[in-house]
């Protein structure tokens, strides 16, 4: 099962979830305030790693 990134728009708190792949990607309920204007948003590992931040993929730095 995924880990999956969301935030928060009423409070911008930036949570994850452990949750199956047919899971909605919008409306989880915020764990600091509990609104449900949440949306799924690109993790902070998958953008370090795309930029060649992070990850062992060529770029990376691991080998050098």
């Amino acid at each position: 099962m995924p880990m999956y990134e969301y935030r928060c728009d009423a409070c911008g708190e930036r949570f994850s979830l452990l949750q199956p792949m047919s899971a909605p990607r919008d409306g989880n309920p915020c764990p600091v305030c509990g609104d449900t204007r949440t949306r799924r948003v690109m993790s902070s590992f998958a953008t370090s790693a795309a930029d060649g931040g992070g990850g062992c993929g060529p770029g990376s730095g691991a080998f050098r």
